[in-house]
């Protein structure tokens, strides 16, 4: 292990000279690629301030290469070691950055690395209070031609900040509902409509989401999506925890939505019936109890256990570090 330690701290070395900055990043780049067991010493080397200061350097073109290798270096180390990288001044600055970069690499190597940071709880409400990151990674979402794999790497990150509570509203605010739903609606790409009703879901949880599903049809759109034998199951189960979840965080203001459209119970009742999983057909079981008890005036229960939250809605977006995809 000590001649792994001697070969980061020669990398790093090098980092500081103009000449050899580059050559050495993209070294730096396939290390931490392919023995995951360099990534904490290059970390404990100093590599990463170093890579984050190549994100927010804007002003030479020629860094382009560089800037890639950059945030590829940062998400495989980050796999490895997270608290080195939120430990260093201004790296979600050197994100967010990376976000705005004309690289759709580098862009969707920010994404993964922002996702991989938000693994850690600690971390998620750290992350969530940089308003840039939010409005670059939704950016991420409408950017024409993005590819597959940016498109998902952004939805694994605006998942995993949906997943601390406080987050949903300033996803909201942000505006992130409008390009997910359109993903839902409009992306026939494999996976894609499975990540975005995840997040959907976990949006959902918050009182706020109410008037912003009702910007974009929302409510109809998860109806359908429950009522569709055509979408996978993960798809549906998804849709019905996001209607769940919306009614319990907006009261009777989200059940009246949903049973404004007509086709909803009968829709909610087929999931309830033939769920193609147990926790689809409790979700939608759960949902007809509040839907049933709204139509016979009395208000919806409340569990104040919950907080406004479903804590068991599908988490089905995984990050391994075992997954070719998660390197760069």
């Amino acid at each position: 292990m000590e001649v792994k330690h001697r070969t980061a701290r020669a990398l790093v070395q090098r980092l500081d000279s103009a000449a050899a900055a580059a050559e050495a990043i993209a070294e730096i780049r396939l290390l931490s690629k392919h023995d995951p067991e360099m990534r904490a010493p290059l970390a404990d080397a100093g590599a990463v301030p170093h890579l984050a200061a190549r994100l927010l350097d804007h002003h030479h073109s020629s860094y382009a290469e560089t800037q890639e290798n950059a945030a590829a270096a940062l998400l495989n180390i980050s796999i490895s070691a997270r608290e080195a990288l939120m430990s260093t001044p201004g790296i979600l600055d050197a994100l967010a950055a990376a976000l705005r970069l004309p690289l759709a690499v580098a862009a969707q190597h920010a994404a993964a690395t922002l996702y991989s940071l938000l693994c850690v709880d600690a971390y998620r409400p750290i992350i969530g209070s940089k308003k840039p990151l939010i409005t670059g990674l939704v950016d991420l979402l409408r950017t024409p031609g993005a590819s597959t794999r940016s498109i998902k790497d952004a939805l694994k990150a605006l998942f995993g900040l949906a997943l601390y509570p406080l987050n949903r509203a300033a996803l909201v605010e942000l505006g992130a509902v409008p390009p997910v739903f359109a993903l839902v609606a409009n992306d026939a790409r494999t996976g894609v409509v499975e990540d975005a009703t995840a997040v959907i879901a976990q949006v959902a949880g918050c009182y706020e989401s109410v008037d912003a599903f009702r910007t974009v049809d929302g409510v109809r759109v998860l109806v359908d999506l429950v009522g569709s034998t055509g979408a996978s199951g993960r798809a549906r189960e998804n849709a019905a925890a996001a209607l769940l979840n919306l009614v319990m965080s907006g009261g009777a203001k989200a059940v009246g939505d949903v049973m404004e459209v007509e086709e909803a119970e009968a829709a909610i009742r087929g999931l309830a019936g033939g769920g193609v999983t147990a926790r689809g057909k409790s979700k939608a079981e759960a949902l007809l109890r509040v839907l049933r008890s709204e139509r016979q005036s009395q208000p919806p229960g409340r569990d104040d256990s919950e907080t406004g939250f479903d804590s068991s809605a599908p988490q089905t977006l995984v990050y391994s570090s075992s997954n070719s995809n998660s390197i760069a």
